[in-house]
């Protein structure tokens, strides 16, 4: 029989082959994404994104049912990237709701997130987005958690401001705001270079503040 000590190791290699199992869906996102990348998505074959991999289809069948499964989760992974890189930037000790929402804006309008390769990807599951369902539901669970990332910063700036928007006016405001940064975003992907070092995460701050109304900072 067993002894008492048994438990905690067999719990120890499950969750160890669970860790591994997540690692391997990760790895094959991640080849999915270099293969559309250099091939595109039709380019991108599960032959393909096996061999860049180092697996075989068989292996990725066993994870995905197929290639669109992929494919959506690559999309999504790629949204979700974005999304979490630029949450990180409000992790600020002592900073106010403002504070935190300028370097909210700053972060999605510099690298890692303008990124021409990130912006080629995100071009090309969009152009395919219209026409398949899959990567449509990928595209707008992705915009709306971003979009509610964008409410709850909003809603503590103007809750500092002593101002009590309703969820219809929070909605608006993050809309709006998603449109700004998206704009100047595509911008910098497309043509970094011609804007000055912080240029486009200051013409955000001050879309953004204009959007929400707000004065100048004291």
């Amino acid at each position: 029989m067993p002894d008492a000590a048994d438990p905690a190791p067999m719990n120890a290699r499950r969750k160890f082959r669970r860790e591994g199992e997540e690692r391997r869906r990760q790895d094959l996102i991640d080849a999915t994404l270099d293969s559309v990348a250099e091939h595109g998505l039709r380019g991108a074959t599960v032959r393909t994104i096996a061999l860049r991999a180092g697996v075989t289809a068989g292996l990725i069948r066993h994870y995905f049912p197929g290639k669109e499964d992929l494919l959506q989760e690559a999309y999504a992974a790629l949204m979700g990237r974005m999304t979490e890189q630029a949450k990180a930037a409000l992790v600020m000790d002592d900073a106010s709701p403002r504070q935190r929402l300028a370097a909210f804006v700053t972060a999605n309008l510099n690298a890692p997130i303008i990124d021409q390769r990130v912006f080629s990807l995100w071009a090309t599951f969009l152009g395919r987005a219209g026409a398949d369902p899959t990567l449509a539901r990928a595209h707008r669970e992705g915009y709306l958690g971003f979009r509610n990332e964008v409410e709850a910063v909003v809603a503590e700036v103007l809750a500092a401001e002593r101002r009590k928007p309703d969820a219809a006016e929070l909605r608006r405001h993050a809309i709006a705001i998603n449109a700004i940064i998206d704009g100047l975003w595509i911008e910098g992907c497309l043509a970094g270079e011609m804007f000055s070092q912080g240029e486009l995460a200051a013409i955000g701050i001050k879309a953004v503040e204009a959007e929400l109304g707000l004065g100048p900072l004291e």
